[in-house]
């Protein structure tokens, strides 16, 4: 599959089929975000995978309670990718302070989408899930209140029959995206 087949066929799947997904299909995933690049190396990166499926639903309550119930649709999905992140190595740390970025945030997204373009490649579904109850989960699974979970991912066979439904991805479907003019400059910002 060439590059820009496999970015166009990735979306974020909000349903997914009853069906489990092979351990090895995970760790593939896993291996692809394994060999990201990060800065200094740092590498800030663990991942807590819940594919039990009572265990699945357990924590999905759990992360999808009160205010953050317009992610209940985690519930659908028969992986649940915990991402956990600490600031990195002293240098990373070191250059954050200076540019005032943190640059351990910028290496989970780049981790986080080498996972959904393996998982795409491998037939499926994937969508990141940033708005849940951290503190929750965090006691829940006994994650310590010094990591952070910056997201979930949730991972399975897509139920292409929602993909048409879905009220998000029609916004997305319906020339959502900005003109290749209107993000790009070259040699001076206009």
């Amino acid at each position: 599959m060439e590059f820009r087949e496999l970015v166009l066929r990735r979306y974020s799947c909000r349903k997914f089929q009853n069906l489990p997904v092979d351990r090895e299909k995970i760790i593939q995933c896993i291996e692809s975000a394994r060999v990201s690049p990060s800065a200094c190396n740092a590498q800030p990166w663990k991942f807590l995978i819940v594919d039990e499926p009572e265990f699945v639903q357990e924590v999905a309550e759990t992360a999808s309670s009160g205010v953050y119930s317009l992610s209940k649709f985690i519930k659908t999905a028969p992986v649940l990718i915990f991402v956990l992140a600490d600031k990195g190595s002293f240098l990373s740390r070191a250059g954050s302070l200076v540019r005032n970025t943190r640059f351990y945030l910028i290496d989970i997204g780049i981790v986080c989408e080498h996972i959904v373009l393996q998982a795409a490649e491998l037939g499926l579904g994937t969508c990141y899930v940033g708005w849940f109850n951290e503190k929750a989960v965090k006691e829940f699974l006994n994650i310590s209140k010094n990591t952070e979970i910056p997201l979930i991912i949730c991972m399975g066979y897509p139920d292409d029959s929602y993909k048409s439904k879905d009220p998000i991805r029609k916004r997305a479907d319906s020339g959502g995206r900005k003109h290749i003019d209107d993000i790009l400059v070259f040699n001076k910002y206009k």
